[in-house]
């Protein structure tokens, strides 16, 4: 058997890949470059454009909550076929000028099934891989969120120049390719699950391990915190309030999508090298660094650099702690770990994107804000060293 070929992994990594990409990658990211068309098109104002994207979050909160439930009592391929069906239309049904309300309740719609398939769509690839491949399946399935955020820096503005339907309509129809590619693949890894079932309960439960799985959620909302910056701000940061221009700052998002890409290869190289433990540290590390850079200079090389590396973590450390809850809690229960990750996840992102917003209307500059989550994302780093202290002194 040739243990590097990718065929035997091919139908996981399909399912996971295709899944990151609609449930985030697109339903998620593709909205930025959008926003700015939706407001210069009349069909929104900023501020309404602004309560569309919360609707996302929102959303994405109860589909993390929700996921585990649903895909007990059905099978995870209907759930993931229901929400690749309720992300196409969230796109396809917004393709004209409608009503706020319509388009909110599409927005929250977007956000509970992407939430949904970024539990559901990693986790099944997960029970599905055997524990020696593990490493490589887990993260390269997070490529999708990076593939998403590559194609919205890219090729959004380029649908932009034909119109804003024909827009919504394309990214609609790549949704629509995605969820067949995943439906289709999932079919294939149902019969694999058996193999893994009884893996779940040589898992340690303990209480001792709950509190270590504890603070690697505490740490992974710590992320969602340490992100915002650069995902809502970083773009207005460099274009308005430093006067680099849209321009440059257009150029900063490519180079961020294209770091969203090369993140799960990193973090695979890492996870095959020093384990999930000690990757997850190192990207931590890297990503607290790479938020504060733009404190301190705003040249070419540290914006690139910044952006790069912030792009490489998102993916990165959401395929880390992803396989770190794996590895402590075993492929079948962690499901359910991590759509409590996710939950955490998403309640953090949503009360820090609301936090920051408010600290920038009171301090009317963006700088304190990469600082303060630099800070985050460095106790981040404390909380998943206490995590593994917990768990081996026990």
């Amino acid at each position: 058997m040739r243990r590097h070929s990718l065929s035997p992994d091919l139908p996981a990594l399909l399912t996971g890949i295709m899944a990151t990409l609609a449930g985030i990658g697109i339903a998620r990211f593709a909205y930025t470059p959008l926003l700015p068309a939706i407001v210069e098109s009349g069909w929104f104002s900023a501020s309404q454009g602004a309560y569309l994207g919360a609707a996302n979050l929102l959303g994405y909160f109860i589909g993390a909550l929700s996921a585990h439930w649903l895909s007990e009592r059905y099978s995870p391929r209907r759930v993931m076929a229901a929400c690749f069906i309720g992300i196409v239309l969230s796109f396809w049904l917004c393709a004209w000028e409608s009503g706020f309300g319509w388009f909110f309740f599409w927005r929250l719609v977007s956000g509970i099934a992407g939430a949904v398939l970024m539990v559901v769509g990693p986790s099944l690839a997960l029970t599905a891989t055997p524990p020696e491949r593990r490493a490589h399946v887990g993260a390269m399935v997070f490529t999708g969120i990076g593939l998403g955020a590559l194609l919205s820096a890219f090729f959004v503005p380029l649908l932009l120049e034909l119109s804003l339907t024909a827009t919504w309509g394309a990214l609609g129809l790549l949704c629509l390719v995605a969820g067949l590619i995943c439906t289709r693949e999932a079919v294939h890894l149902s019969a694999l699950h058996a193999a893994v079932a009884g893996e779940s309960e040589s898992s340690p439960h303990t209480a001792t391990m709950s509190i270590a799985v504890i603070l690697l959620m505490a740490a992974y909302a710590l992320d969602a915190v340490g992100f915002v910056p650069h995902t809502v701000f970083l773009v207005d940061y460099l274009a308005r309030e430093n006067a680099l221009g849209s321009r440059a700052a257009s150029v900063q998002w490519g180079i961020f999508g294209v770091g969203a890409l090369c993140g799960p290869f990193i973090v695979r190289v890492l996870a095959q090298r020093v384990g999930w433990h000690w990757g997850l540290v190192v990207a931590f590390v890297a990503k607290a660094a790479a938020v504060a850079l733009p404190v301190y200079s705003l040249s070419l090389i540290s914006q690139s650099l910044s952006s790069f590396l912030v792009g490489a973590m998102i993916p990165g450390i959401v395929a880390l702690t992803s396989g770190r809850l794996a590895e402590m809690v075993g492929p079948v229960a962690h499901k359910k770990r991590w759509g409590q990750a996710t939950a955490a996840f998403a309640a953090a992102q949503a009360a820090a994107g609301y936090a920051m917003s408010a600290l920038y209307t009171a301090w009317d500059t963006y700088t304190p804000l990469f600082a303060i989550s630099s800070a985050m994302l460095t106790a981040g780093v404390v909380f998943v060293l206490l995590g593994r202290r917990t768990e081996n002194a026990h």
